[in-house]
């Protein structure tokens, strides 16, 4: 059994590795591609937008959906395919109405990739394990971003855009393949929603998460984290390009690179920090990150801003993207709707990231990218203002909810 586990385990990793070139698309290559399409920064934002509207408008149901049911290798194989096909239809066709429908479909099927993700890895380890996996699963998920970003600008530099298209193509069979190797009688389907292991437990009425103060507050606070962080990558290419004439694919693939390498060792660290001081430290720090990331985006105009830019974007995504179903899959604990809770958090933050990208795309065309890059920033700091003053609404965030 133990063998069994461990491929399991290996797959689980290889999984996170290759859905990180599929679960976002063709994330801020999108904008850049559409920028040499003629596409106004405008234009871009509205078609990211409704792609994210999409996604969260069924983020909640798709949780649920994680929760019960017991496809979820096949659920989680059909979304990675839909993802693929979505992108293609945006290579071969670049018209509005084909690429804003495109994006509908992305939206929606990678709203489904976390919990089932989350679902999967939770029924595999269980709660005590919990934690350490998150970081094993989102360091595997850095190391792919940044593999892609590499061999997605290797592909640009010498085929243009189109050839990061086939690099995400590749990977997208490559999650297909890894997600079958997870022997899914090693998943606790109790478990993975969040059941404990008592006799006859059921899940609690499943309205009572819209009442659950904690899970709310958690969701605006990453509302607003995304809201000020989705947009500032895609503009800081459309920046870089307009102003200075560096060659896109190569250039957005930089920005990827840096802030992956650094969102490696931030997961693995969030990890160990979750199980020793608990999840609020993990929160803070990466809260403060993101200003910071904006105001030098805004104040530090030229191409090598994007070092420091994109360094603190590792360190504010690598530690939230552990923090993240990691608190929620605490708060649940027992409630049996632990990735229903996960959706409506992913919705709230949906919302800040799909608004992030009409934001900074109007900031940009009527104002300027600097103004843009600021604007964000004053998103981000309502996230840590509301973090900081919501101790009456959120459990303690302490050991005793690793534990």
């Amino acid at each position: 059994m133990t063998g069994k586990k461990n491929i399991s385990l290996i797959a689980l990793s290889l999984l996170s590795f290759s859905l990180a070139d599929v679960r976002d698309g063709l994330g801020p290559f999108l904008g850049v591609y559409l920028q040499g399409k003629n596409w106004m920064p405008d234009e871009i934002g509205y078609v990211m937008t409704v792609g994210g509207l999409a996604g969260m408008l069924l983020t909640t149901p798709l949780g649920a959906l994680a929760d019960g049911t017991r496809k979820k290798r096949s659920m989680l194989a059909v979304a990675t395919g839909m993802i693929v096909l979505s992108v293609m239809m945006i290579f071969r066709c670049h018209f509005f109405p084909v690429v804003a429908g495109a994006q509908i479909v992305q939206g929606i099927m990678a709203a489904a990739v976390a919990p089932l993700l989350t679902s999967i890895t939770l029924g595999l380890v269980g709660q005590k394990g919990l934690a350490h996996r998150l970081g094993q699963n989102e360091a595997w998920n850095h190391f792919g971003n940044f593999s892609t970003a590499v061999l997605g600008g290797l592909a640009g530099y010498y085929y243009g855009i189109p050839g990061v298209f086939g690099v995400m193509l590749v990977m997208g069979l490559c999650s297909v393949v890894f997600v079958f190797m997870i022997n899914p009688g090693l998943i606790d389907y109790d478990t993975a929603r969040g059941l404990e292991k008592e006799k006859n437990a059921v899940p609690t009425p499943a309205g009572r998460l819209l009442a659950n103060s904690a899970i709310i507050v958690t969701g605006l606070i990453l509302f607003f984290f995304h809201l000020g962080n989705a947009a500032l990558l895609p503009l800081l290419g459309q920046s870089a390009v307009a102003s200075f004439k560096v060659d896109p694919a190569v250039y957005t693939a930089a920005t990827v690179v840096i802030a992956q390498l650094t969102m490696i060792p931030m997961a693995l660290l969030a990890a160990k920090l979750a199980e020793k001081r608990g999840y609020g430290p993990v929160f803070l720090f990466a809260l403060l990150a993101l200003p910071a990331r904006g105001l030098v985006a805004g104040f530090w105009h030229d191409p090598w801003s994007i070092v420091p830019v994109q360094i603190l974007d590792g360190v504010g995504a690598g530690l939230i993207g552990v923090a993240t179903p990691g608190i929620v899959a605490k708060i649940l604990r027992g409630t049996g709707h632990v990735n229903m809770g996960l959706g409506i958090v992913m919705t709230l933050q949906g919302i800040g990231a799909a608004l992030s990208s009409t934001v900074g795309g109007l900031f940009a065309y009527h104002a300027g990218y600097g103004a843009a890059f600021l604007a964000l920033t004053v998103s981000a700091c309502c996230a840590l203002a509301l973090f900081l003053a919501a101790g009456r609404w959120l459990p303690p965030f302490g050991t005793e909810l690793v534990n």
